[in-house]
């Protein structure tokens, strides 16, 4: 899948949830609907693009990208 779409999607999952005034509770939200219907490679794609400095990522999705890099570190250690 392209970058481009990646982030597309990655950022209209964003709006969805940003409506939850809560933003810990929205980015928790955001994270489990990714962590449930992306694959893995999708979400791989987007940790790494997230990592570039005009990602063209929203605020909500840099930061589920970063609890998802933090979460596959976490689980690597565990293997």
């Amino acid at each position: 899948m392209r970058q481009d779409k990646i982030v597309k999607m990655a950022n209209d999952i964003g709006v969805f949830y940003q409506s939850d005034p809560n933003r810990d509770a929205a980015i928790a939200a955001m994270l489990s609907h990714i962590s449930r219907f992306w694959a893995k490679r999708m979400r791989e794609k987007l940790i790494a693009h997230a990592k570039e400095a005009d990602s063209g990522l929203s605020a909500m999705s840099l930061a589920v990208a970063e609890r998802l890099a933090a979460a596959s570190v976490t689980t690597a250690l565990k293997s």
